[in-house]
């Protein structure tokens, strides 16, 4: 029998229990110093940077009543804008999943020369001024451009189209999907995919039940990036567009032509449309990322 069985147990009478800190329920315990500093300064920071201006944002419509904010969103000009930024951002960001699937494969998976000046590429749209991409991509894709006359000769309108707009938001949404896949490809283990290869799985199965599911998180952020890249897109956009009022003019450019006209309230309205679409997107996109999350720990 040891001494520690012999010796009784010392118990901590009221008094040193009730000298302790009481720790709060809902803070997970650390030995390092200095939680509520941090917290206050992190709290400091969102509600000065993002909370606030969405407050802000949320208010200053309302100035016209919850009439003339309705008749604000519902006029033909503005529900015309909510719907190309919003459908174009869609489809440009669920277009930049497979080629960014391939993309991020290609530089990850083969060996070739210029594989590094072209990783490097990838980020051009994030380093380039959006006007300069704007102004870079008229000049391409306008009528008497490079790309835009070979598709003027069959027919297709590229520039001062939803077609440009189109162009333009792939081209700024496709390294946020490359990006969010290359960690994850790299990290992917190749026994797996051998292991399917030795128990008969053929090229598309492989792709299909082994790689995809593992890289479908990582995916769905990437996409979701790239659509709220695309939904805000300004700079990059108004150059190709051609503004046309309902028929090529972005919701962001009409947010821009209400501040100089002065109705500032109009401006807000449709700005708050487009957060409140936005966060619905988010917490659709989240609900996806948690389902795949559970589905995989099954």
């Amino acid at each position: 029998m040891t001494d520690q069985a012999i010796l009784p147990r010392r118990v901590p009478d009221g008094a040193a229990l009730a000298k302790r800190p009481r720790r709060s329920p809902w803070v997970e315990h650390s030995i390092l110093p200095g939680f509520g500093v941090s917290m206050g300064i992190t709290l400091a920071y969102l509600g000065a940077i993002v909370v606030l201006p969405l407050v802000a944002l949320a208010i200053r419509p309302w100035e016209l009543g919850p009439v003339g904010v309705w008749h604000a969103l519902v006029a033909p000009r503005v529900a015309a804008a909510l719907k190309l930024s919003f459908g174009l951002s869609a489809l440009a960001a669920l277009l930049n999943a497979p080629l960014g699937i391939l993309l991020a494969w290609t530089l990850i998976r083969y060996e070739f020369p210029g594989r590094r000046i072209l990783d490097a590429l990838v980020d051009l749209p994030f380093a380039l001024p959006t006007a300069v991409a704007g102004i870079a991509l008229t000049a391409l894709y306008a009528p008497t451009g490079l790309l835009g006359a070979l598709a003027a000769k069959v027919g297709i309108k590229t520039a001062y189209s939803p077609l440009g707009i189109f162009i333009a938001l792939v081209f700024i949404g496709l390294p946020f999907v490359v990006r969010s896949l290359q960690p994850v490809l790299q990290e992917l283990d190749h026994e797996v995919e051998e292991a399917a290869t030795t128990l008969g799985a053929g090229s598309i199965q492989r792709a299909v039940l082994v790689i995809l599911p593992t890289l479908a998180p990582s995916l769905i952020s990437g996409v979701s990036l790239a659509f709220a890249r695309a939904v805000g897109e300004y700079g990059s956009v108004v150059f190709i567009a051609g503004n046309l009022p309902g028929k090529t003019e972005i919701a962001p450019l009409l947010i821009v032509i209400k501040l100089e006209q002065y109705d500032y309230a109009g401006a807000a309205a449709i700005g708050l449309a487009m957060v409140a679409i936005s966060f619905g997107s988010l917490i659709l996109i989240n609900l996806g990322q948690l389902f795949l999350a559970r589905r995989g720990r099954a």
